[in-house]
Formats: structure tokens, sequence, C-alpha cells
């Protein structure tokens, strides 16, 4: 199986394959590498196992081989489990003899420093070379119950491997995939496979996704990341799974860490890479969740499901404890989720049914709970129109008395479920909040399907997600092959000087400020008073840091004693630093100063930022961000998301910004990812939002060696 195998290959061989080699199994069961050989036959896998140990003729008990080469017979799938400086030769081994796919546990490569990636890419090459795809290094292995196929030495796997399910895992932290394994057996979630990924020198998330879409066993794919390393791959393989009625569920670390600085502006600040990650799981499809809990409970609230109709979400509560519905309402407030009041009609609705209750945000059945009660209300919430979605809160009675409101759930949404054969009574995500520790009551209702939670910040966090999940975007992101596996400033960039990134801003159509660059004094130009003064430094990024701009110049005299001034701090500030002349603006008064900024990422590709503009941009934070290009309907969900612009709106009696001209901005903007393959960066800060009409007043680009910036955009 080469590099162009099938997925169809590839998913056999990872996770069922008919014979599998352990390279560097030990006689030892106490250690990491005496554990697959016994996991495989505790759990019983079915096919070949080949211990290779060239020291040892025996290992536990079996025959073992000196090389894969010696074996003779057919190997699909070899676990390489020998020190980091003999990994090499265990590959080259593999190669020889015809295996399609090699998972190396090893550690000490790229993780480790400059000499293991240097390794990492020796292996890879040789792996590359010899046909064969490769799987780590420094992955603790694949776990498969349809095949029980147990490869790997995590040690969760000295318990039950559980009953087959639909619910696959992967994960680029090893370590995970027996946590995982384990809470989600307490939870009654039944795995189909689980993929520890490592450090992806060859096969990587995005592709083992691609090999679960095509799975027939699988349903929903949950992710653990720590990065996104092939943001394109990994949107075009939700997509896919999205189109074949399969989700995608992700949480990532990094949403505390601060961003990675990765060129010259605010934009490369604002846009780090959780940022980005951020923006490219919502265009891919991929609801992102803030708690390994929730990862592990919502697969059956999704199921069967698609994306959200309306935002924001309406969630309705039913509960027989005022606190317990509390914490979930507060939950869902703080993220964003509206919780919705019962409308008039469905109050009567109720009263018609003989259920008295109160037009409040939770619906609270405290003191008149009653199986009957809780599960006409529930159905009736299933059915109305003034919510999207309905979480049932259960008290003490989960507990001592689950016939009360435990019972009447199970019984209500058993046969209704997303994804039952009757699937199509219920359209609305029902999730489950059990107040108590009633372990019993949760095994009854992940038996029937439903998605119960044990604390109410997961459950606020799953119905969050759900809202913010969306169809994946209909285009292909790409990365120009020459910022492939580079880093963020990669050599051979060069910052443009202002002039002509407001040049690059004129040639996508984007209006900009009248403005004339001198060389010399006299510093005359033909532009009416007031106006602004900016030194046109070569590579400087935030001139007003280092006092090159000047403001309300109203004469002649004012400008050139304003060119002395920036011209002595500038020599203070930034020594060596030369000025290649005055770039004169006309000074306007706008409505709201935008930042509007576009930016390549080398790992996730391309994505376009908007938020709050000035000098305050970065420290603000006030941002929507999305992978680029987007459209005008997209460009409007981002101005709706900064905080800052809602004034535009005529807001309170004030004053309307031109937001069409906005839209047509971002939307112009955001075409770079298609039109200039050498733009890496650009960003307009601010840009002005008038009343009728907006105008760039200061631009920054970024370019790669092709350096096309300023010229048309590509046919």
């Amino acid at each position: 199986m080469t590099a162009e195998a099938s997925p169809s290959a590839l998913t056999r061989a990872l996770l069922a394959p008919g014979s599998v080699a352990l390279i560097g199994a030990s006689d030892d069961p106490r250690k990491n590498t005496g554990r697959p050989l016994r996991f495989l036959r505790r759990h019983g896998y079915a096919g070949r196992v080949f211990p290779v140990n060239a020291r040892r003729d025996t290992v536990l008990g079996e025959r073992a081989w000196p090389t894969v080469a010696a074996i003779g017979e057919r190997v699909d799938h070899a676990l390489v489990m020998v020190p980091a400086a003999a990994v090499a030769d265990a590959v080259a081994d593999c190669a020889r003899a015809g295996v399609p796919l090699v998972t190396v546990y090893t550690d000490g490569f790229a993780e480790a420093g400059e000499a293991g990636a240097a390794e990492q890419a020796r292996i890879t090459q040789i792996a590359r070379e010899g046909g064969v795809r490769l799987l780590g290094p420094n992955s603790i292995g694949v776990i498969s119950t349809r095949s029980r196929l147990a490869l790997t030495v995590n040690a969760a796997l000295e318990g039950e491997l559980g009953e087959a399910g639909d619910v696959a895992f992967v994960s680029q932290s090893g370590s995970m995939l027996g946590a995982v394994l384990s809470r989600g057996h307490g939870r009654g979630l039944r795995f189909s496979h689980l993929v520890s990924v490592g450090n992806e020198a060859d096969l990587g998330v995005a592709e083992i996704v691609e090999c679960l879409v095509g799975d027939p066993d699988t349903r929903t794919i949950l992710l653990f990341l720590e990065a996104v390393r092939d943001g394109p791959r990994l949107a075009r393989a939700a997509r896919a799974a999205f189109e074949a009625g399969k989700t995608v569920v992700a949480f990532k670390l990094g949403r505390s860490a601060v961003g990675e600085r990765l060129a010259q502006s605010h934009t490369g600040a604002l846009a780090g890479s959780d940022a980005v990650a951020d923006a490219l799981l919502r265009d891919a499809g991929i609801p992102r969740v803030e708690m390994i809990e929730t990862l592990l409970e919502i697969a059956p609230l999704l199921r069967g499901l698609r994306p959200p109709a309306r935002r924001p979400l309406r969630v309705a509560l039913v509960s027989t404890t005022g606190g317990g519905a509390a914490m979930v309402a507060d939950g869902l407030g703080a993220r964003g989720v509206e919780v919705a009041t019962p409308d008039h009609a469905f109050v009567r609705a109720m009263a018609d049914h003989g259920v008295t209750i109160r037009p409040a945000p939770v619906i609270d059945l405290t003191l008149a709970a009653t199986a009957g009660a809780y599960r006409t209300v529930l159905e009736g919430l299933i059915a109305a129109p003034f919510c999207d979605a309905v979480v049932a809160v259960v008290g003490t009675s989960a507990q001592f008395q689950p016939e009360l409101a435990v019972e009447p759930i199970r019984s209500a949404l058993g046969s209704t479920t997303p994804g039952s054969d009757a699937a199509h009574r219920v359209r609305k995500p029902v999730a489950v909040f059990l107040a108590p520790d009633a372990q019993a009551s949760l095994d009854l209702l992940a038996r029937a399907g439903i998605a119960a939670f044990r604390t109410p910040e997961a459950c606020a966090d799953a119905l969050a997600a759900y809202s913010r999940w969306q169809v994946p975007a209909a285009r292909d992101l790409r990365v120009p092959p020459a910022l492939r596996d580079t880093g963020p400033v990669a050599a051979g960039r060069r910052v443009l000087d202002e002039s002509t990134a407001l040049g690059l801003a004129d040639a996508i159509g984007l209006p900009t400020v009248e403005r004339r660059l001198l060389s010399s004094p006299p510093w005359r130009h033909d532009l009416s008073y007031p106006v602004v003064a900016k030194l046109a430094v070569p590579g400087l990024s935030h001139k007003t840091e280092v006092g090159a701009v000047t403001l309300d110049i109203g004469s002649e005299a004012e400008l050139g004693r304003a060119v002395e001034r920036m011209t002595e701090r500038l020599a203070d500030e930034s020594p060596g630093a030369v000025a290649g002349g005055v770039l004169v603006q006309r000074q306007l008064k706008a409505l709201a100063e935008v930042l509007l900024g576009y930016r390549m990422d080398p790992a996730m590709g391309p994505v376009v930022v908007l938020g709050a503009g000035g000098r305050l941009a970065e420290r603000l934070g006030d941002l929507s961000m999305r992978m680029a290009p987007v459209t005008a309907g997209t460009a409007r969900e981002m101005i709706g998301e900064v905080r800052a612009l809602s004034a535009l709106t005529g807001y309170r009696g004030m004053e309307r910004g031109d937001l069409d001209a906005l839209v047509d901005a971002i939307v112009r903007v955001s075409l770079l990812a298609t039109g200039h393959d050498d733009v890496v960066e650009f960003e307009v800060n601010p840009l002005m939002v008038m009343a009728d009409g907006v105008v760039a007043v200061d631009a920054l680009g970024v370019t790669t060696n092709a350096g096309r910036a300023g010229g048309r955009m590509r046919d």
C-alpha cells in the first residue's frame, strides 16, 4: 500500500488488519512493550500476531522472529517499540517486507527538539520511499472494538475493551486514549475505534477522519486536539463526514494560551493559532466543546441532527429542582445561549392537559411533579415552536424515585431520540441533567440513547456547541505551496511600506484615502488642510509607537515642523531606521474605526479578521474571525459579532454607518485568499466607516518573494 492507496485499504490496515507484527515485543509482561501481545490475546483479536525480537526465540511463550522480513507471511500492520536509535532500521525492515502500515510507539523525535525532528524526518522519508504509511512516532497505538484490535501499550486495556459501538475517538494525546476509553465506559459510551496519532509525521488527524468517514461502523467522530496541523484537509474531511450523515466534534486545548505572534500586524497577534483553529473548526462544521466531559457526553445529543436553523438558540428548561435548573440556565447565558420563556399558547396548551405552569424562564415542577405531568410538559416542549432545544433537569428523584421524572424522559424520548427508527418525530435536541449522583438513572438513559449530563457546566457547554454548529462551508481552503511547512516568519517575506500596501488596497477595489508621497522638502502638496503626516519607513509596522504619525496638521509650516519632530523621535526610538519620504493624507472623520485584516496561516489556511480598530485593537480583542474567502452573508454575521460596531446599526438613535460598504470591504479583503498567492498578511487599520462608504487610511502588507503586491487580481 503506497501513499496513493485507497482510503478503504488504509482503513483496513489501520482498524481491521488481518495480521500484526510487534517489533521490540518484550518477554516481561510488566513492561510497556510486553503489553500489546497480552492485550491482543486477552481481548480476542482473531488475526495473526508475530512478535519480533532479535534476541529471543520466544516472547511470552509464543514464537518470535528476528526481523519482520524473516516472518515470511503478509503483515498488515506493525507496531514499533524499539529504542529511538533503532526505529529507522525497523521501518526499513517493514518496507522490505511489504508492510503497508507502521505505528511507531517510540518517543524522542520531533517533540524532543531539533535532533529528534531531524531523525523523525529521516524515518518518514524511509517510510515514504518504501511505500509504508506511518502512524506516529510517539503514538500509543490503535484500539478497535469491532476487530477486537488492542494494538496499544496503554494500561487501560488491563480492563475491559467494552462492547462495540459507533463512536470513534482520534487523539493527539496518547494518554487520553485510555482515559477516554474508561470514562466513556462509565457513561455508557460504546466506541468503534480509538486512534492515537502521535507526532503526525505522516498520517494525521485529517486523514484518520477520512478513513472513519468511510467506515460503516462509525457515526460520530470525537477529536482531542492540541493543534491543527492540516486545516484545509481536516475541513474537507469534516465536510465529507457531514455529507455522509456523520458528526465530528472537537475538544481543543489552547484557549488560554498567549496568541502566537505571527507577523508584523495586529492581525497576526489577534489571529493566534487557537483563534484561527476556532474559526477553522466552525467553518468546517465541527462543533467545539470546552470540556472533556462534554466531549464524552455530547454524542447522543447530536446524533441524527443537523445544525440549528435559527440563532441565537432558544433553550427551554423543565425541572424538578429550581437550583439545578438555575445552574444550567446560568451556564447557557454565560455562553450566549438564550433561555426561552414559554409563550401564552404553550401555557394554555399545558392547562388544557391539566398542568399549570407560569410563563417563567424555567418550568419548575418541583412541587407538582408527577410522571404524567413531566412527560406532558416534555412532549409539549419538543413540539413547541417557541424553543429550539430542551433541557430536562431532574433533582433528587433521579436517585431515589426515577419513576417520577427519569422514566417519563426515557419513555417520551427512548423511541424518538434522533438517530433512532422514529427519528423523524424528533428534530430538536433534548439534553438531560441529573443533579444528584444517580448512576442507575444515567445508565437507563444511556441505554435509551438519551444525552445525559453529570454537571450543569457540561450540559450548557453541549447546548452552546450545538448552537454554534454550522453547515460546513462549500469551498476548499488552500495554502500556497511556498508557505507549507514554513515558520511564521519565513525567510524571504517582505513587509510592504504603507504606500505600497495602500496600493494593494486599491488593486482589490477597496476605497483608500486621498494621499501624496513626498520624497523631500519642501513638503508641498495639493491636498486641503487639515492633513495627517506619516514617515514612510520600510519595515516599520506600528508607526504610532515611535512617534512617526502626526494628526491635525493645519498648514505647510506645521507640516515641516511635524516632519522634523517625527524624524528626531524616530532616530531615538529606532536607531538605524531611515524614512523614505513623508506620506501626507487627507484627514477624515468617521463614525467608527475598524480593523480589517487577512492572514494566510501555514497550517490552517486563509483567515479574515474584523475588529474594533485604532491603537487599542489588539488590547480590546473585540473581533470576529472566519476562514477566507467569505460571502456577503458571512461578512454581515461578522459585523454582528463585533460589539463595538453595534452603534453603526443606528442603536438608540445613533447615526447609521454604511454597513453595505463594510460588507463589501470584508468580502474584497477576504478574496486575497484566491487572488494573491504571494500576500501572506494584509491589514487595514483603521478602515474608516462613514455614513456613506468606507475608506482605508492605513494599511500594512507582508508578501513572499513572489512580490506581486499592488498588481492585478488573479483571473
